[in-house]
């Protein structure tokens, strides 16, 4: 069997068995690159000259593409840290509480007041991509003070947990800013050139925009699907929650009016330029210390604080880059590719619908997208290539191969995230309520969405 497709196997297994995502990328490389034949050490002849890649060296300078993304993330839990100690998220939830406890004073317009309320979550899951980059930091802050709310007008949480996930996974797979930006200019379109095809003058927005149309098909599929009422019972968790956040102070004009000029400068500064940022994050985080919404001592704890928060997906892309560094220097992914190829029998249609259900497989065993797609661009673009795909049809194959099980999957923040927030009061099932709606409200209609754009572009 091909060293590639025992390396990828490996790896899934290990993943899919609960073994950590790292250490599983990593044995899954070593075992690949030992089945492939290569040493663990470079061979170098008698001048010194490197005759032979071995395991090791290959893997460690796999590991440098991975820095400046994993710098990108760190930098933009920083500011996100920032963000929530500015109190801006705390003080705006308990404004929001307030306003509903309120309005469920009167019985009329509580079909308003739901679907309100699941907008204002949806815009707030996609601004946490982009606009204000705090990633899932948000749920845990908004989502368990309105379970005593969505209990009074028996929303489904089921419901919820799709609008969250869309916002979540939709944002950064089209809009390139944000977390978008790492996704499709640093990664997506970083390794595809890496593995051998121009993408110069590609818009990502273009490649991304029928797939994009696939998740909001499958989001509205779910708003009628989840429609009807749902029953769960008032606990003290939820009343305790609740009387937390509305006993929030006002806003701080002040405060917010900072906290919105960091935003405001970390969002202009990606506008500006390209590849920006880590340089807009920073220039964020340092508005919050200049107008004295952070001092000194409390400014390194933070940056601390955001820097953990996003450690392990750092740690988890840096392995994907040193996987995917092994997996290249194999030599086996040629072969593997001609063998495709003669098993598709140059249908383009099969080979774009088996590409992406393979990075289904891969990203629901490794729970993120972003570390999906150094693994399988080696592999696709040059069958890409060889079955005559576009540039900007592969991009989208790719992309949306690297998407589909980011929604669905067990281990995957889009999941864990609506969880954290609706489980609060312990009647939300991770499985049943979080993976199983959105696995098939998005990862179907993608799957589709990804195939007609590999089809029409």
């Amino acid at each position: 069997m091909n060293a590639v497709v025992i390396a990828v196997i490996v790896m899934l297994v290990l993943s899919l068995s609960r073994v950590h995502v790292v250490l599983s990328l990593t044995v899954g490389a070593f075992v690949g690159g030992l089945v492939a034949g290569m040493p663990l050490e470079n061979v170098v002849d008698a001048a010194g000259n490197v005759t032979q890649s071995g395991i090791i060296p290959v893997f460690n300078e796999g590991l440098k593409g991975g820095a400046r993304i994993s710098l990108s993330y760190a930098m933009l839990g920083a500011f996100a840290m920032a963000i929530t100690y500015s109190g801006l998220p705390q003080q705006l939830a308990g404004g929001i509480i307030r306003k509903l406890n309120n309005s469920q004073d009167a019985a009329k317009g509580e079909s308003s007041v739901k679907w309100t309320l699941l907008l204002i979550i949806l815009a707030m899951g996609i601004m946490s991509q982009n606009v204000v980059p705090i990633h899932i930091a948000f749920i845990p802050m908004i989502i368990p003070p309105l379970l005593l709310v969505f209990n009074r007008l028996k929303v489904d949480r089921r419901l919820v947990a799709c609008v969250i996930t869309f916002g979540l996974v939709t944002t950064y797979m089209f809009l390139p800013y944000g977390f978008g930006a790492i996704f499709l200019n640093d990664i997506l379109l970083g390794n595809i050139k890496s593995a051998g095809m121009d993408v110069k003058g590609i818009s990502v927005m273009h490649a991304m925009a029928i797939p994009a149309l696939g998740m909001v098909t499958g989001l509205l599929a779910a708003f009628v699907h989840y429609r009807k009422s749902r029953i769960y019972q008032t606990n003290t968790v939820d009343t305790e929650d609740n009387r937390e956040a509305s006993e929030q102070p006002q806003p701080s004009a002040y405060r917010s009016l900072v906290a919105a000029v960091a935003i405001g400068v970390c969002f202009a500064i990606q506008l500006m330029y390209e590849d920006s940022l880590v340089l807009g994050a920073m220039l964020g985080f340092a508005v919050f210390m200049m107008l004295g919404v952070m001092n000194r001592d409390a400014a390194s704890d933070v940056f601390g604080e955001g820097i953990k928060m996003m450690a392990m997906v750092g740690f988890i892309m840096i392995a994907a880059q040193g996987f995917a560094a092994v997996m290249t220097a194999t030599g086996e992914i040629k072969p593997l590719v001609e063998h495709s190829m003669q098993l598709f029998g140059g249908n383009k249609g099969m080979a774009a619908f088996a590409m992406l259900f393979v990075g289904l497989l891969v990203t629901m065993g490794i729970g993120s997208s972003f570390s999906t797609l150094p693994i399988i661009t080696a592999i696709y673009v040059p069958l890409c290539i060889s079955l005559g795909f576009s540039p900007l049809a592969t991009v989208a194959i790719v992309g949306t191969a690297g998407a589909l099980g980011d929604a669905g999957s067990p281990a995957s923040d889009s999941t864990l995230g609506p969880t954290m927030g609706l489980n609060a009061d312990g009647q939300h099932d991770h499985i049943r309520d979080s993976v199983i709606p959105t696995f098939i409200h998005y990862n179907i209609p993608l799957m589709i969405a990804g195939w007609i754009a590999a089809m029409v572009l």
